[in-house]
């Protein structure tokens, strides 16, 4: 399958400069690539359970540029374990295992073979110790590597790890209550996409983002700004945290929900629940935060030191205000959004967890459903959920100066 989903992150602050850097990490059908900008000759892979994962130490090394293409892997995601080890985390579309790998004789490059296996051997490599691939000039033998079963590959390189957040521009009148739309996915992250029209999700999302804008400063009573304003990858838990920098007092999540073989239809609203609403919330929320999961860790979760009462208290009210407001979005987008049932929904999403600023996350339509998607990727589909956006928006706000 294609890459589903990629992130980075930065696990030391230190890298020394005798290091040799990973260029690149490419997946091409059952083979895996890693180049290096000088040589190395060591590194291990752990079997990991619970998602189902490999974890790749390279020693000697600090990260660079990694880049990813198709195979069994939905993820890669890279980090620095220590100064001089660099791990590769490859989450797995299904169980897998490394049959052989070896380093080139120069040692610039390390090549591994996947190959598929069954729940239970999977599960029986698990834990196991680490197994340990060295370069033929530290005594190993190097094994026999099969060609790619694919004829296509993708490489993708990703920005440095550890930049500061960026600063979007901001839209319409000084001392205006500022509210931050955040187009999902983008970049090397598509999202869902439609098998019969090839529409991608990032793509509907930042049109419909731009249409909600438009709508919004068209009052003249809020000020807008856009976490992307064009094709590219921003980390889940920074999306609501560029809103918080911002000092944003409401932010939204524009997302198109998918669910093949169903007919699941209609715009739901999610708001912030540390247990899901129900299994499909839950799986939704899951795979969504799945990007921003590193070595085992995720870290889309609250850190524990700044769990505290005021915390709790504070987050318990920011999720009230988030519940009337998608009650008001559904009874004033009714007639231009057409809404789930159950158009209410609750979940662990990553982007709405700032403790302080209202938040939802609005799943427009089923980009699965063939009415659905022709409806949130026309120009008038997206015109009318920015219609029904911007009409609830005016109240919640109006709501507010009248309760002050």
């Amino acid at each position: 399958m294609m890459i589903a989903s990629l992130c980075t992150a930065l696990m030391a602050t230190t890298t020394p400069c005798d290091a040799a850097g990973v260029r690149s990490v490419t997946v091409n059908g059952d083979h895996v690539t890693l180049s290096f900008d000088s040589p190395l000759n060591k590194a291990t892979s752990l079997v990991l359970a619970n998602p189902q994962r490999i974890a790749l130490d390279v020693y000697g090394s600090s990260w660079a540029k990694p880049a990813v293409g198709d195979g069994d892997i939905a993820a890669i995601r890279i980090g620095q374990l220590n100064a001089t080890t660099t791990r590769i985390v490859f989450d797995l579309d299904r169980p897998t295992l490394i049959s052989s790998g070896h380093f080139s004789s120069n040692g610039m490059s390390l090549s591994l073979s996947l190959r598929s296996t069954d729940v239970g051997q999977y599960a029986s490599f698990a834990g196991r110790a680490a197994q340990i691939y060295t370069a033929p000039s530290s005594g190993s033998t190097a094994s026999f590597m099969r060609p790619p079963r694919s004829r296509h590959s993708v490489t993708m390189p990703l920005s440095a790890a550890g930049a500061p957040l960026p600063r979007p521009r901001i839209y319409g009148p000084a001392g205006k209550p500022l509210v931050v739309i955040d187009a999902g996915h983008g970049g090397q992250d598509p999202g869902a996409i439609n098998p019969s029209t090839g529409q991608r999700e990032k793509d509907v999302t930042l049109a419909t983002a731009k249409r909600i804008k438009d709508a919004l400063l068209a009052t003249g009573r809020v000020r807008v700004a856009l976490t992307r304003e064009d094709d590219h990858f921003i980390v889940l838990r920074e999306r609501s945290a560029i809103a918080h920098n911002i000092h944003a007092v409401l932010f939204m999540s524009i997302h198109a929900d998918s669910e093949p073989g169903s007919e699941a239809h209609g715009a739901t609203v999610y708001t912030l629940s540390e247990v899901a609403s129900d299994k499909e919330a839950q799986a939704l929320a899951a795979r969504e935060n799945k990007v921003d999961i590193i070595n085992g860790v995720n870290l889309s979760g609250e850190n524990a030191d700044v769990a505290s009462i005021l915390l709790d208290l504070a987050q318990r009210e920011t999720m009230n205000q988030s519940s009337a407001f998608a009650s008001l979005l559904k009874r004033e987008g009714t007639g231009s959004i057409p809404f789930r049932s159950d158009y209410h929904r609750t979940a662990g999403f990553a982007v709405l967890k700032q403790p302080d600023m209202p938040s939802i996350l609005l799943e427009i339509g089923y980009i699965s459903n063939p009415n659905d998607v022709q409806r949130i990727a026309s120009a008038d589909g997206q015109s009318r959920i920015a219609t029904g956006v911007s009409k609830a928006v005016e109240i919640h706000f109006a709501k507010r100066l009248a309760s002050n």
